[in-house]
């Protein structure tokens, strides 16, 4: 008789994989919706595409280079306060030994341990590593695997510009005629994939993120475009 099997992960490194692919697909998934909207809403007010060129291309390197600077600051305070807190718990380790062996037993025996395993599993992480055993639990932190910062930015960074090139080749590339159809239907079919993505790296219904992210994309492209034919209108 086999030994039963599952899925589930246990790997804390694959379950930071699993973070920035997840990070990945909804870089994506923004560089496709605001692009998109981006260069629809140019669309409506004119057809000439150097100026959808223009705006595609201003759109994709605005966007991707906000969102590296703006995971490389998130990610570098989190990455601070982390070292922060290694440094404290460092600390209190060298000055009050036995009051953090007896809160690190604490700790263990609040996840199910009895008092005296609690104890006794206390005393040897210590004797092991303690300043690891506290981050680990008491802290929830690998002193092996802090956050970079440059991870986080290029990976926001690629996977943003990818997203955007979809709606932006779409736009300049097909005849006049059929660059909004050929656009809405890719961007779309784009964010159609995405949300299923996101929906199963998350183990959660595909159903709810797919629609969600076609009815905010299909939106996105109406009101834009909509603004747009007003302004083309108006002669702006």
């Amino acid at each position: 008789m086999t030994e039963p099997t599952h899925d589930e992960a246990h790997s804390g490194s694959l379950g930071e994989r699993l973070n920035w692919l997840r990070a990945a697909v909804l870089g994506a998934n923004d560089g496709i919706v605001s692009t998109a909207g981006l260069v629809v809403g140019v669309a409506g007010a004119t057809d000439d595409r150097s100026a959808l060129l223009t705006a595609g291309l201003a759109g994709l390197l605005a966007g991707s280079m906000s969102m590296a600077a703006g995971e490389y600051v998130s990610v570098s305070t989190q990455r601070d306060s982390e070292k922060a807190a290694l440094a404290l718990e460092k600390r209190e380790l060298r000055e009050q030994p036995e009051a953090e062996l007896a809160e690190l037993a604490g700790l263990l025996q609040e996840r199910g341990m009895s008092r005296e395993v609690a104890r006794e599993a206390a005393e040897q992480l210590t004797e092991r590593d303690a300043l690891r055993a506290h981050a680990r639990v008491e802290l929830g932190i690998d002193p092996d695997e802090l956050t970079n910062p440059w991870h986080a930015a290029w990976a926001s960074f690629v996977s943003f510009t990818v997203g955007a090139l979809l709606p932006l080749l779409a736009i300049v590339l097909p005849p006049a005629d059929w660059r909004l159809w050929v656009t809405v239907v890719s961007v779309l079919a784009a964010l159609a994939l995405t949300g299923w993505s996101s929906a199963r790296l998350g183990s959660a219904a595909a159903g709810p993120a797919v629609l969600r992210n076609v009815v905010g994309g299909a939106l996105a492209m109406g009101v834009t475009y909509a603004a747009g034919t007003l302004l083309g209108v108006a002669g702006v």
